[in-house]
Protein backbone atom coordinates (compact mmCIF):
# COMPACT_ATOMS: atom_id res chain seq x y z
CA UNK A 1 0.00 0.00 0.00
CA UNK A 2 2.95 2.16 0.61
CA UNK A 3 3.45 2.00 -3.53
CA UNK A 4 -0.08 3.67 -3.86
CA UNK A 5 1.55 6.73 -1.41
CA UNK A 6 4.36 7.28 -3.36
CA UNK A 7 3.04 7.18 -6.77
CA UNK A 8 0.46 9.91 -5.84
CA UNK A 9 2.86 12.08 -4.19
CA UNK A 10 5.01 12.07 -7.31
CA UNK A 11 1.77 14.11 -8.26
CA UNK A 12 2.60 16.84 -5.72
CA UNK A 13 5.44 19.15 -5.73
CA UNK A 14 7.62 17.85 -2.74
CA UNK A 15 10.62 20.41 -3.23
CA UNK A 16 11.11 21.32 0.35
CA UNK A 17 9.74 20.06 3.76
CA UNK A 18 7.16 22.40 3.95
CA UNK A 19 5.56 21.18 0.70
CA UNK A 20 6.33 17.65 1.64
CA UNK A 21 3.99 17.91 4.78
CA UNK A 22 1.06 20.05 3.12
CA UNK A 23 1.24 16.62 0.63
CA UNK A 24 1.48 14.12 3.45
CA UNK A 25 -1.33 16.14 4.84
CA UNK A 26 -3.92 15.85 2.03
CA UNK A 27 -2.72 12.40 1.56
CA UNK A 28 -4.01 11.45 5.20
CA UNK A 29 -7.18 13.66 4.85
CA UNK A 30 -8.15 11.49 1.87
CA UNK A 31 -7.10 8.26 3.66
CA UNK A 32 -9.69 8.96 6.66
CA UNK A 33 -12.07 10.05 4.45
CA UNK A 34 -12.08 6.72 2.74
CA UNK A 35 -11.76 5.01 6.32
CA UNK A 36 -14.88 6.90 7.20
CA UNK A 37 -17.02 5.67 4.07
CA UNK A 38 -16.44 1.99 5.08
CA UNK A 39 -18.18 2.57 8.37
CA UNK A 40 -21.57 4.06 8.30
CA UNK A 41 -20.37 7.49 9.68
CA UNK A 42 -21.84 9.33 5.68
CA UNK A 43 -25.14 8.27 6.99
CA UNK A 44 -25.26 10.03 10.08
CA UNK A 45 -22.61 12.92 9.32
CA UNK A 46 -21.92 15.04 5.98
CA UNK A 47 -18.55 16.69 4.58
CA UNK A 48 -18.08 20.48 4.55
CA UNK A 49 -15.44 23.00 4.67
CA UNK A 50 -12.22 24.21 2.75
CA UNK A 51 -10.82 20.85 2.41
CA UNK A 52 -14.41 19.61 0.85
CA UNK A 53 -13.79 22.24 -1.60
CA UNK A 54 -9.84 21.29 -2.45
CA UNK A 55 -10.48 17.61 -3.17
CA UNK A 56 -13.98 17.15 -4.43
CA UNK A 57 -13.90 20.60 -6.39
CA UNK A 58 -10.34 21.57 -6.80
CA UNK A 59 -9.39 24.72 -5.65
CA UNK A 60 -5.57 25.28 -5.91
CA UNK A 61 -5.03 25.65 -2.19
CA UNK A 62 -4.28 23.10 0.71
CA UNK A 63 -6.90 22.74 3.99
CA UNK A 64 -6.19 21.75 6.92
CA UNK A 65 -9.14 20.45 8.81
CA UNK A 66 -11.21 17.73 8.04
CA UNK A 67 -15.35 19.79 8.93
CA UNK A 68 -18.54 17.61 9.38
CA UNK A 69 -21.68 18.43 10.77
CA UNK A 70 -24.52 15.86 11.65
CA UNK A 71 -27.52 15.12 9.48
CA UNK A 72 -29.26 14.19 12.09
CA UNK A 73 -29.76 13.92 16.16
CA UNK A 74 -28.34 10.27 16.92
CA UNK A 75 -27.67 9.74 20.38
CA UNK A 76 -25.64 6.71 19.52
CA UNK A 77 -22.55 8.65 17.84
CA UNK A 78 -19.37 7.66 19.41
CA UNK A 79 -16.37 9.87 17.55
CA UNK A 80 -14.08 7.58 19.18
CA UNK A 81 -15.66 4.17 16.96
CA UNK A 82 -14.92 6.19 13.56
CA UNK A 83 -11.44 7.51 14.85
CA UNK A 84 -10.55 4.17 15.51
CA UNK A 85 -11.84 2.92 11.92
CA UNK A 86 -9.58 6.43 10.03
CA UNK A 87 -6.62 5.49 12.13
CA UNK A 88 -6.28 1.94 11.35
CA UNK A 89 -6.98 2.79 7.82
CA UNK A 90 -3.86 5.21 7.92
CA UNK A 91 -1.39 2.50 9.08
CA UNK A 92 -2.43 0.42 6.80
CA UNK A 93 -0.98 2.79 4.26
CA UNK A 94 2.42 3.35 6.14
CA UNK A 95 1.33 5.87 8.53
CA UNK A 96 2.30 5.45 12.06
CA UNK A 97 -0.77 7.67 13.22
CA UNK A 98 -2.70 8.00 16.97
CA UNK A 99 -5.73 10.23 18.09
CA UNK A 100 -6.72 12.81 20.74
CA UNK A 101 -10.08 14.26 21.60
CA UNK A 102 -11.27 16.98 23.19
CA UNK A 103 -14.61 17.86 25.23
CA UNK A 104 -17.59 19.32 23.10
CA UNK A 105 -17.11 22.83 23.79
CA UNK A 106 -20.05 25.62 24.30
CA UNK A 107 -20.84 25.52 20.32
CA UNK A 108 -21.70 22.03 20.55
CA UNK A 109 -18.39 20.92 18.25
CA UNK A 110 -16.62 17.76 18.55
CA UNK A 111 -13.03 18.11 18.12
CA UNK A 112 -10.13 15.56 18.05
CA UNK A 113 -7.10 14.94 16.17
CA UNK A 114 -5.03 12.61 14.51
CA UNK A 115 -1.42 12.73 14.36
CA UNK A 116 1.83 11.38 12.81
CA UNK A 117 5.55 12.22 13.61
CA UNK A 118 6.28 14.69 11.29
CA UNK A 119 10.18 13.53 11.43
CA UNK A 120 9.34 9.63 11.24
CA UNK A 121 6.89 10.05 8.22
CA UNK A 122 8.64 12.38 5.90
CA UNK A 123 11.82 10.28 6.69
CA UNK A 124 10.01 7.21 5.54
CA UNK A 125 8.42 8.17 2.67
CA UNK A 126 10.95 10.42 1.48
CA UNK A 127 14.34 8.45 2.62
CA UNK A 128 16.83 10.76 1.13
CA UNK A 129 15.14 14.06 3.32
CA UNK A 130 17.14 14.92 5.83
CA UNK A 131 14.55 15.54 8.75
CA UNK A 132 17.31 17.52 11.26
CA UNK A 133 15.79 20.45 11.18
CA UNK A 134 12.69 19.56 12.69
CA UNK A 135 11.88 19.41 16.05
CA UNK A 136 11.32 15.90 17.55
CA UNK A 137 7.71 16.60 18.98
CA UNK A 138 6.49 18.62 15.29
CA UNK A 139 3.68 16.81 14.66
CA UNK A 140 1.45 16.35 10.66
CA UNK A 141 -2.25 17.01 12.45
CA UNK A 142 -5.05 16.71 10.93
CA UNK A 143 -7.56 18.40 13.04
CA UNK A 144 -11.03 16.76 12.55
CA UNK A 145 -14.48 18.73 14.03
CA UNK A 146 -18.12 17.65 14.07
CA UNK A 147 -20.67 20.03 14.69
CA UNK A 148 -23.53 18.38 16.43
CA UNK A 149 -26.01 21.41 15.89
CA UNK A 150 -28.52 20.53 12.93
CA UNK A 151 -28.37 22.69 9.82
CA UNK A 152 -31.66 23.46 8.28
CA UNK A 153 -32.30 23.77 4.32
CA UNK A 154 -29.13 21.64 3.59
CA UNK A 155 -28.82 20.38 0.15
CA UNK A 156 -26.29 17.19 -0.12
CA UNK A 157 -24.78 15.52 -2.86
CA UNK A 158 -22.62 12.29 -2.90
CA UNK A 159 -19.50 12.73 -4.39
CA UNK A 160 -16.67 9.98 -5.50
CA UNK A 161 -13.14 9.57 -5.80
CA UNK A 162 -10.45 6.50 -6.19
CA UNK A 163 -7.81 7.55 -4.11
CA UNK A 164 -6.77 5.87 -2.01
CA UNK A 165 -9.68 3.07 -2.93
CA UNK A 166 -12.66 3.77 -4.71
CA UNK A 167 -15.06 5.56 -1.81
CA UNK A 168 -17.83 7.78 -1.92
CA UNK A 169 -19.05 10.66 0.78
CA UNK A 170 -21.68 12.94 1.88
CA UNK A 171 -21.08 16.54 1.30
CA UNK A 172 -23.13 19.92 1.44
CA UNK A 173 -23.58 20.55 -2.51
CA UNK A 174 -21.90 23.46 -3.86
CA UNK A 175 -24.63 26.15 -3.60
CA UNK A 176 -24.04 25.38 0.54
CA UNK A 177 -20.91 25.00 0.78
CA UNK A 178 -20.43 28.24 -0.88
CA UNK A 179 -23.64 29.97 1.49
CA UNK A 180 -21.41 28.53 4.31
CA UNK A 181 -18.36 30.20 3.21
CA UNK A 182 -20.23 34.05 2.93
CA UNK A 183 -21.21 32.93 6.83
CA UNK A 184 -17.78 32.68 7.58
CA UNK A 185 -16.73 35.70 5.70
CA UNK A 186 -19.39 37.42 7.70
CA UNK A 187 -19.05 36.05 11.16
CA UNK A 188 -15.81 34.33 11.69
CA UNK A 189 -13.16 35.99 13.00
CA UNK A 190 -9.27 34.55 13.22
CA UNK A 191 -6.78 35.53 15.60
CA UNK A 192 -6.03 39.41 15.40
CA UNK A 193 -7.82 39.70 11.74
CA UNK A 194 -10.77 40.72 10.96
CA UNK A 195 -11.72 37.96 8.51
CA UNK A 196 -9.25 34.80 7.49
CA UNK A 197 -8.07 35.34 4.39
CA UNK A 198 -8.63 31.96 3.31
CA UNK A 199 -11.97 32.28 3.49
CA UNK A 200 -11.61 35.13 0.88
CA UNK A 201 -9.42 33.16 -1.12
CA UNK A 202 -12.81 30.95 -1.59
CA UNK A 203 -15.32 33.25 -1.74
CA UNK A 204 -12.99 34.08 -4.78
CA UNK A 205 -13.47 30.54 -6.31
CA UNK A 206 -17.00 29.99 -5.71
CA UNK A 207 -17.71 33.18 -7.80
CA UNK A 208 -15.30 32.52 -10.66
CA UNK A 209 -17.42 28.75 -10.88
CA UNK A 210 -20.58 30.67 -10.68
CA UNK A 211 -22.02 29.27 -7.99
CA UNK A 212 -25.11 30.40 -6.47
CA UNK A 213 -25.96 31.06 -2.94
CA UNK A 214 -28.68 29.08 -0.59
CA UNK A 215 -30.46 31.57 0.91
CA UNK A 216 -32.29 29.52 3.17
CA UNK A 217 -29.39 28.09 4.72
CA UNK A 218 -27.61 31.36 4.37
CA UNK A 219 -30.64 33.16 6.73
CA UNK A 220 -30.78 30.13 9.24
CA UNK A 221 -27.20 30.81 10.05
CA UNK A 222 -27.01 34.28 9.96
CA UNK A 223 -30.05 34.16 12.61
CA UNK A 224 -28.36 31.57 14.95
CA UNK A 225 -25.66 33.83 15.01
CA UNK A 226 -27.36 36.81 16.04
CA UNK A 227 -26.43 38.28 12.97
CA UNK A 228 -29.97 39.13 11.50
CA UNK A 229 -33.37 38.61 13.38
CA UNK A 230 -35.52 35.99 12.42
CA UNK A 231 -38.03 38.53 11.23
CA UNK A 232 -35.57 40.69 9.58
CA UNK A 233 -36.14 40.94 5.53
CA UNK A 234 -33.23 39.00 3.65
CA UNK A 235 -32.82 38.52 0.02
CA UNK A 236 -29.55 38.54 -1.97
CA UNK A 237 -29.37 42.55 -2.81
CA UNK A 238 -29.43 42.43 1.28
CA UNK A 239 -26.32 40.18 1.13
CA UNK A 240 -24.52 41.87 -0.93
CA UNK A 241 -24.77 45.01 1.04
CA UNK A 242 -24.05 43.46 3.84
CA UNK A 243 -20.85 41.65 2.23
CA UNK A 244 -19.49 45.23 1.21
CA UNK A 245 -19.73 46.61 4.34
CA UNK A 246 -17.58 43.79 5.52
CA UNK A 247 -15.13 44.28 2.98
CA UNK A 248 -14.76 48.09 3.54
CA UNK A 249 -12.97 47.28 6.82
CA UNK A 250 -10.54 44.52 5.67
CA UNK A 251 -6.65 44.80 6.32
CA UNK A 252 -6.04 42.94 3.04
CA UNK A 253 -2.08 42.43 3.47
CA UNK A 254 -2.72 41.05 6.97
CA UNK A 255 -5.83 39.14 5.03
CA UNK A 256 -2.78 37.77 2.45
CA UNK A 257 -0.15 36.68 5.08
CA UNK A 258 -3.06 33.71 5.80
CA UNK A 259 -3.61 32.42 2.33
CA UNK A 260 0.13 32.76 1.01
CA UNK A 261 1.43 29.60 2.88
CA UNK A 262 -1.27 27.23 1.11
CA UNK A 263 -1.10 28.10 -2.43
CA UNK A 264 1.29 28.58 -5.01
CA UNK A 265 -1.27 31.35 -7.38
CA UNK A 266 0.19 33.94 -5.13
CA UNK A 267 0.02 36.13 -7.95
CA UNK A 268 -3.46 36.08 -7.82
CA UNK A 269 -3.75 38.30 -4.64
CA UNK A 270 -1.97 41.16 -5.60
CA UNK A 271 -5.35 42.40 -6.52
CA UNK A 272 -7.01 42.12 -3.48
CA UNK A 273 -8.52 45.51 -2.10
CA UNK A 274 -11.84 46.73 -0.78
CA UNK A 275 -12.51 48.04 -4.63
CA UNK A 276 -11.97 44.39 -6.25
CA UNK A 277 -14.02 42.57 -3.54
CA UNK A 278 -16.91 44.67 -3.56
CA UNK A 279 -16.99 44.82 -7.59
CA UNK A 280 -17.14 41.12 -7.77
CA UNK A 281 -19.54 40.99 -5.17
CA UNK A 282 -22.09 42.52 -7.78
CA UNK A 283 -22.10 38.88 -9.45
CA UNK A 284 -23.37 36.89 -6.65
CA UNK A 285 -26.58 35.06 -7.13
CA UNK A 286 -29.13 33.09 -5.03
CA UNK A 287 -31.06 29.80 -6.51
Amino acid sequence: MENIISEKLKTYNTNSIDEQKNALKEIMQEIILCGLSRTNFFKTASFFGGTALRIFHGIDRFSEDLDFSLIYIDEDFKLKEYLIQASKELNAYGFNASYNMKEKDESNVLTSNIVVSARETISYFFPHENVDKLNHNELIRIKIDIDTCLKEHVSYETKYSLFPSPYSVKIYDFSTLFSSKIDAVLNRKWKSRVVKGRDLYDYCFYLKNNIKVNLDYLKSRLIRASYINENDEFNIDILKNMLKDKFSGIDYEEAKKDVVPFTANKESLNIWSKEFFISITDKLESN
